[in-house]
């Protein structure tokens, strides 16, 4: 008996080694020498203080700037640590609430937007945190920004245009802009 648990006492220990200690190191040093931006959060640096990540979504509420989705995580949107989608369905009235005063509030902000609003503008994503908007939803805010930047609407689009990526190996999911992306192009011109 005190042979077989001596056995399951070496295995637990060499396994937790190996898949506890191992495992992840030989993963994160492949990662940091392979993919070294991803490994590290897709972060990007302004002044070589990190502003955001290309990963997660960044809440903007100026005019002048692109907003991305809203987010459904709490205490505060976008908050990585809570990633979690709103489990609201199509038949809540929570959702109907929500959507309308989302609408609301880009018609509030551009009055004179009469475009059918995009849904990835009123909707969270299943994170509640996807930093890319569709094409059709950067199209529908170019007026609004280019009004509070001072900058034609074929200036603004053309940015758009630069910022748009498009499906992964030509295949997979939609076009997409980063918003954040998208943001600090125009604060750069």
């Amino acid at each position: 008996m005190g042979k077989l648990i001596r056995s399951a006492v070496v295995m637990l220990l060499l396994m937790t080694v190996i898949t506890g200690v191992a495992y992840p190191l030989v993963v994160t040093g492949v990662a940091q020498v392979l993919f070294p931006s991803q490994a590290n959060g897709s972060l990007i640096a302004k002044d070589g203080k990190p502003i955001g990540s290309t990963l997660i979504g960044q809440s903007f509420d100026d005019p002048k700037y692109f907003w991305g989705r809203p987010s459904a995580t709490a205490p505060q949107p976008n908050n990585a640590a809570s990633s979690s989608g709103s489990n609201l369905g199509p038949t809540n009235p929570a959702l109907t609430d929500a959507v309308k005063q989302r609408i609301d509030a880009l018609h509030a902000a551009d009055p004179g937007n009469t475009s059918p609003v995009p849904v990835d503008l009123v909707t969270a994503s299943g994170s509640g945190l996807d930093p890319e908007i569709s094409p059709a939803a950067a199209a529908y805010q170019v007026g609004r920004v280019a009004k509070a930047r001072g900058l034609s609407e074929s200036q603004v689009q053309a940015m758009v245009s630069m910022a748009t990526t498009g499906r992964q190996f030509g295949m997979l999911g939609e076009p997409r802009v980063n918003v954040l992306k998208l943001n600090l192009a125009l604060d750069g011109r």
